[in-house]
């Protein structure tokens, strides 16, 4: 993967030049921008939606209409994987099925190294079953202490207007490709989780501490600091591919559930992250605009807001 190579080749030798220099370009991660001629093709397509009972040929088929794979993992790549195990509660965690298809999808595409990172203990790991994947498919599970200053490296963000710096799990920059997983679901603070709340799964404790003000839960104004640090946050972090379990979701009590669960059966795939939850919020009835760090996310410039603007491909298997 020879741009990828060189990108992290880059990464290294200049870490000597501090982070203020090394992410003044404002990415972690950037593939994409190194893939400039086929990333903006996938971009092009817009996002895809797949429905079924199997989950695992949903999460193939959404790839598939986004080109294959091989667009975001090329030979030899190291790929990081994103999933959310929070909870064992139905609706709460991101389904097996979806994660096996993806590194069986990227091993396909000629990876050299697949791990998932995290910062959830390994026992919310086996509780959900994604260890089980790990185990079955011989990949590496790296699992962060979020409280471990040491595990972190101080990331600036330049536009961030309320996030102005943040502690990124140091695993994540030996790694060429991103895959950014999350399962879309109710939120106890800002109402929902998708691709951008995700990526607080890679933050450290202190700073995920800073985006919960008192009252984060009821207070207007702690919400709304709440979904502008995660807005603030994705423009530092861009996943190479996102996939998103939209197939059992909670509505109510999340992020830990249990709650009303409802049963889309889909699974989400694309690059654009703002158009991605702007999407699955609308499964339970949510408005984009009503959720803050869609709203603020689409403000950064992240993604598209307006469906009408967006080439949603959907089909049924």
């Amino acid at each position: 993967m020879g741009d990828s190579i060189d990108r992290r080749s880059f990464i290294k030798k200049s870490a000597a030049i501090g982070a203020a220099s090394l992410f003044g370009g404002g990415m972690i991660n950037g593939c994409g921008k190194k893939k400039t001629s086929q990333m903006q093709k996938v971009s092009d397509l817009g996002i895809a939606v797949v429905r079924g009972e199997d989950y695992a040929l949903n999460t193939q088929k959404s790839v598939e209409l986004l080109g294959g794979m091989e667009i975001f993992v090329s030979e030899d790549s190291k790929v990081a994987i994103l999933a959310n195990p929070q909870r064992n509660n139905p609706g709460a965690f991101t389904k097996p099925q979806i994660l096996q298809a993806t590194v069986q999808m990227c091993k396909n595409a000629g990876a050299g190294e697949i791990a998932c990172i995290s910062q959830l203990p390994l026992q919310s790991w086996e509780a959900t079953g994604l260890k089980r994947v790990v185990n079955d498919e011989d990949v590496e599970l790296i699992i962060v202490n979020r409280n471990d200053d040491s595990q972190f490296k101080t990331v600036p963000i330049p536009r961030g207007i309320a996030l102005k710096e943040a502690e990124i799990m140091k695993p994540l920059f030996d790694f060429d490709v991103f895959i950014d997983m999350p399962i879309t679901k109710d939120h106890a603070g800002n109402k929902f989780t998708g691709t951008m709340k995700n990526l607080m799964g890679l933050s450290s404790g202190n700073t995920n501490r800073t985006f919960h003000k008192k009252g984060w839960q009821t207070d207007i104004d702690a919400i709304d600091h709440l979904d502008q640090c995660i807005a603030d946050l994705n423009t530092v972090i861009t996943p190479d591919l996102c996939i998103t379990d939209a197939t059992e979701i909670i509505t109510t009590n999340g992020p830990f559930g249990p709650g009303k669960l409802i049963k889309p059966l889909k699974v989400v795939a694309g690059t654009d992250r703002i158009a991605m939850d702007s999407y699955c919020c609308t499964l339970w009835g949510q408005k984009p605009e009503h959720i803050l760090h869609i709203k603020k996310g689409h403000a950064h410039g992240l993604g598209e807001i307006d469906a009408a603007k967006v080439k949603i491909m959907e089909m049924s298997v």
